[in-house]
């Protein structure tokens, strides 16, 4: 099979490039869920292969079904239903990023334009390769935990001390409950000390392995704008000074707000008391909490709501805010009447798109702009792709999570976590937001002398092409910049 330009594809170069790009991934995927499970305890449950894995799949778009049978009081009809819908985005960032990073090296060596064909070769080789190994973690992915309710005492206690023992690990709160029922209670706390619950969970292998392909092709697709110096295939060129510089810009003040996160979550366990915990969520979930914060101080409203033990996992004030029955939006404004210090998510939020429209300047060539059109330019690129990204980390960031124990049809327990933003409006507010803060960096950087230093070679070469055609000689100095440009001093 020959490559578009007349050369070949390096079937051979191809493949172990694919090879070594996607076992990366999953090793760091897979570590960072082992390693995130083991430090909030999950491994004293259960098995952690299987565990790793069911994270692992969950993290790359795949789905787990938990199911449970618990044999309670004599009672056989017992069943425990869940619903779990959220990833943990620490796993899928870290697979995501050496994917991506891995892929688009594997490129470079085809020079300045790489063939349509070849190009295909290379992402197809990555993403058959990816679903094999996937595939692989749904067999894996497959457990059942089995809670012994002998367990919940001492050892060697006999009956009434069982009773005892139980009863006295009851809240204060449930005052003189254990005299209802003339020693009912008592009675069935006896008997819970012989039930066993099992709770296992399974991985829809089919559903998995959908989810992981549409995850490796959407990695790859935004891996090609956001990285500057891989080439692009004939027709493309045009991308490496109007969308790469923007999109680029953006990857990397998000990846750079979860790192801040990861940071936050270091010094908040150096002092707490249980520090594995705290280190274990925020490596599993740091951009979870980052993405969701992003959009939030850019005034994208979320609504949700939350019951029962759920409620628990989340951070003051959010939980007061999401205790009713839901349907109220969550914005910085009601949150800061709780906590004045929410108003910082703002001024960080704000701060991260300016940063972004800097960079976005920065790595722009400037050609024969002047300052105003130039940043004109800027304003609209940023904004398009802001528009773009900010519905993305809506979505990729939703929380639905649920769980109730029915017995004989009576709901005896339940808990819920729902979280959503509200997509079109982070459309339209990111686009605004994109324009401005690409705006404002624009200016900045042509005020500071920085627009377009940090143009990468690809982007100077095209838009010195570009030039030629359109003033039949370029008018430039063969660095991506008219002639005479000072900084901001050139016009």
């Amino acid at each position: 099979m020959s490559a578009s330009g007349g050369g070949r594809v390096p079937w051979g170069a191809a493949l172990l490039a694919a090879i070594a790009t996607v076992s990366w991934a999953f090793l760091a995927m897979v570590g960072i869920a082992a390693l995130g499970l083991h430090l909030i305890g999950a491994d004293r449950a259960g098995a952690l292969g299987p565990m790793t894995a069911a994270v692992t799949v969950l993290a790359v778009g795949g789905s787990v079904i938990p199911s449970g049978d618990v044999g309670v009081f004599g009672l056989e009809g017992a069943q425990a239903h869940a619903a779990i819908d959220i990833a943990p985005l620490g796993v899928s960032l870290a697979g995501a990023l050496l994917l991506g990073w891995l892929f688009v090296r594997s490129l470079r060596a085809a020079g300045a334009v790489i063939g349509r064909a070849e190009l295909a070769v290379r992402a197809g080789l990555v993403a058959a390769l990816f679903l094999l190994l996937l595939a692989g973690l749904t067999w894996v992915g497959n457990d059942t935990v089995t809670i012994d309710g002998a367990t919940l005492v001492l050892p060697g206690l006999g009956r009434q001390r069982t009773e005892h023992d139980l009863l006295s690990r009851l809240p204060e709160q449930l005052g003189d409950i254990a005299d209802i029922g003339a020693g009912l209670l008592p009675d069935r706390l006896a008997e819970l000390v012989d039930a066993k619950a099992s709770v296992g969970f399974t991985v829809a292998a089919g559903r998995s392995v959908l989810g992981g392909a549409v995850w490796v092709v959407a990695v790859l697709l935004i891996a090609l704008p956001a990285t500057r110096r891989t080439p692009l295939p004939p027709g493309g060129q045009a991308l490496h000074r109007t969308v790469r510089p923007a999109v680029s810009a953006l990857c990397g003040v998000l990846v750079l707000a979860v790192g801040a996160g990861l940071v936050a979550g270091i010094y908040a366990a150096v002092g707490d008391d249980h520090p594995g915990l705290v280190l274990g969520s925020a490596l599993l979930g740091a951009p979870n909490g980052v993405w969701i914060g992003v959009p939030l101080g850019l005034f994208i409203p979320w609504y949700g709501r939350a019951s029962g033990a759920l409620r628990e996992v989340l951070p003051d004030p959010v939980d007061d805010l999401l205790a009713g029955p839901g349907g109220e939006p969550l914005t910085v404004g009601r949150l800061a009447e709780l906590d004045g210090r929410v108003w910082l998510l703002v001024v960080a939020s704000v701060l991260l798109m300016l940063a972004a429209g800097v960079l976005t300047a920065a790595r722009t060539p400037v050609g024969s702009s002047r300052p105003f059109a130039f940043a004109g330019w800027c304003a609209l690129r940023l904004g398009v792709v802001t528009a773009l990204a900010l519905p993305l980390l809506v979505w990729l960031t939703r929380v639905s999570a649920g769980a109730s124990l029915s017995v004989l049809g009576f709901d005896t327990f339940g808990a819920g976590l729902e979280l959503y933003g509200n997509a079109p409006l982070a459309c339209a507010l990111g686009a605004g937001w994109g324009a401005a803060a690409g705006a404002a960096g624009a200016l900045a950087a042509w005020a500071t002398g920085a627009a377009g230093r940090r143009a990468a070679a690809l982007a100077r070469r095209d838009e010195g092409a570009a030039g030629t055609r359109r003033d039949d000689g370029g008018g430039g100095d063969g660095d991506g910049r008219p002639e005479g440009y000072e900084g901001g001093r050139g016009a």
